[in-house]
């Protein structure tokens, strides 16, 4: 059994002037949502099993405690949406602990990744009604109202992906959320709490040097989609926790002066100057 696709990804135009506007700050940046190329999702799957990275496993324990809990909360013949669904692992757990679940609807970028995942969950789960959905779902979904059906729709945000988001930013993909999710709708998110730097540091600078290949593999995904010519030996990962600002900072730092054109552009990069590609916020309670 094969899941439906709905195909929302946005136009190859969008990742360029994405990618040109944030290359041409003063501070260059980057959207971290241009790590998920089929590559990026891989090597994504392999930092969750390091041991390292504390998140996944320890959010997997946090489910898995309060299983009962949480079908209890969430309630009978329920339809999932969960919004960067990756693999779609850790909907397992929660499907395998909701009462009669009749739905599953994974929202990804990396449209390979997602279908793959999606067929395989279709296959183990005949009984639930799988859609997928290839969309960034960073923005605002275009979505026919009858897709998501209102009042028995729970948001599904796993893995303290909330963190790659500014507060400002989080605040709107919230009501983005509750504005797609409808009337009677729910939302079980996970989010990542501020601890130990050290513990921090170690999550995302691995001894195996996985983590490092994911951050330069965006290089690479732009050098493919855009006809650039980054040259990823030339560039080093760099993490550190930003204490004021509660967050952890990935960079890709040039380590040398040097140009590289990007979709009929040029861009000059001094020794150092770092390109910023993602945030991961930590919270309090």
């Amino acid at each position: 059994m094969a899941a439906a696709l709905i195909d929302l990804a946005p136009p190859h135009a969008s990742m360029r002037d994405e990618v040109l506007q944030g290359l041409s700050r003063p501070r260059k940046t980057l959207p971290s949502k241009f790590f998920y190329d089929r590559r990026g999702s891989q090597l994504f799957d392999e930092i969750c099993e390091l041991p390292e990275y504390y998140l996944t496993r320890t959010e997997l324990d946090i489910m898995h405690a309060n299983r009962h809990a949480i079908a209890d909360a969430l309630g009978r013949e329920r339809v999932i949406v969960e919004f960067g669904s990756g693999s779609s692992e850790k909907v397992r757990l929660l499907l395998d602990s909701l009462e009669a679940p009749v739905g599953y609807m994974p929202i990804d970028i990396s449209r390979t990744h997602l279908k793959k995942a999606a067929d395989q969950l279709a296959r183990d789960y005949p009984e639930i009604h799988v859609t997928a959905i290839c969309a960034d779902f960073t923005t605002r979904l275009d979505l026919d109202g009858n897709i998501i059906p209102n009042g028995r729709s729970v948001g599904f945000f796993p893995g303290s992906t909330i963190g790659n988001f500014t507060p400002r930013e989080a605040t709107g993909f919230l009501a983005r959320a509750a504005s797609l999710l409808g009337t009677g709708g729910g939302l079980l998110i996970g989010v990542d709490l501020k601890k130990d730097p050290a513990i921090l540091h170690a999550a995302y600078n691995d001894g195996d040097g996985v983590t490092a290949t994911f951050n330069l593999n965006m290089l690479a995904h732009i050098n493919a989609s855009l006809a650039a010519d980054f040259d990823l030996s030339r560039f080093r990962h760099y993490a550190f926790y930003n204490v004021p600002q509660g967050r952890v900072e990935m960079h890709l730092v040039s380590t040398a002066p040097q140009t590289v054109n990007v979709a009929d552009r040029q861009f000059t990069f001094a020794e150092g100057e770092s390109i910023h590609t993602e945030n991961s916020y930590k919270y309090t309670v």
